[in-house]
């Protein structure tokens, strides 16, 4: 099933029943995100859009997203380490008077991981990176709870290149917790057709079916959201570290 899923993820048709739906995508950087933006707003779907980082590459994500999008609205960097990040999930779930669709994505760039340190330490930064997903995703579950409404909460981390040894090891830990934390919220808010499903980074040399850089996973995510998604709530699938997309598409001129 999974690589009938990702194939048909490669040669995602258009889903016209995205239309007008409410997509938070959390997270965004300048190396990740660009594509998934894209690939919603051109379904012609009402965006928010919350930037770890301000810069005119961000900058450039959001202009990319206005002419096809029926609505933006868009966030700067959030402290998750306090009150912030909770009052930030509360806004963005209720931003169009709900949401239909949540992408979180974690981007695990080599700069900011550890060269080596102590269980604890590390225990302690994989919390970090999952807690604002994991705030996003509790707000969310509970105000679709109350509306009797469907959703879908997707996860994305992905490494960034250059891939060292030690962001190898550290994206292994992540993705361990990320698998757990999906299953577990998949099982518990079943009941209420809320699905969650993530995307990790590729760890080891498998051979099994994986997502080849950031247009594929935005195929996924289509494909995830979509009528043709609803049955898949659990599934934790495998991705190679993206380009730099929105340095590409620049590149192309637009």
């Amino acid at each position: 099933m999974l690589m009938s899923v990702i194939e048909g993820a490669h040669h995602a048709p258009a889903y016209p029943e995205l239309a007008g739906q409410r997509v938070l995508i959390s997270g965004i950087t300048s190396n990740c995100g660009v594509d998934i933006v894209r690939a919603f707003a051109d379904h012609r779907t009402r965006l928010v859009l919350q930037f770890a980082e301000l810069s005119e590459p961000t900058e450039t994500i959001a202009e990319i997203a206005a002419p096809s999008a029926l609505e933006i609205k868009a966030y700067g960097p959030i402290d998750v380490s306090g009150q912030a990040a909770l009052s930030f999930a509360r806004s963005a779930v209720t931003a169009f008077g709900g949401l239909d669709v949540i992408i979180n994505l974690v981007p695990l760039s080599t700069p900011s991981l550890p060269e080596a340190g102590t269980s604890a330490e590390i225990e302690r930064l994989v919390a970090d990176r999952l807690r604002l997903p994991f705030l996003i995703a509790t707000v969310a579950a509970n105000r679709m709870g109350l509306m009797l409404s469907a959703g879908l909460v997707l996860n994305v981390a992905t490494l960034i290149k250059p891939v060292t040894r030690a962001a190898q090891a550290f994206a292994s830990v992540v993705k361990a917790s990320l698998s757990a934390m999906t299953r577990a919220q998949a099982e518990q808010w079943a009941g209420q057709e809320m699905r969650c499903n993530a995307i990790a980074p590729e760890t080891t040399a498998s051979g099994a079916p994986r997502l080849a850089g950031e247009p594929e996973i935005a195929a996924l995510a289509l494909y995830l959201a979509s009528g043709r998604g609803k049955g898949l709530s659990g599934h934790v699938f495998e991705a190679e570290p993206p380009v730099d997309a929105l340095a590409q598409y620049i590149s192309h001129g637009r």
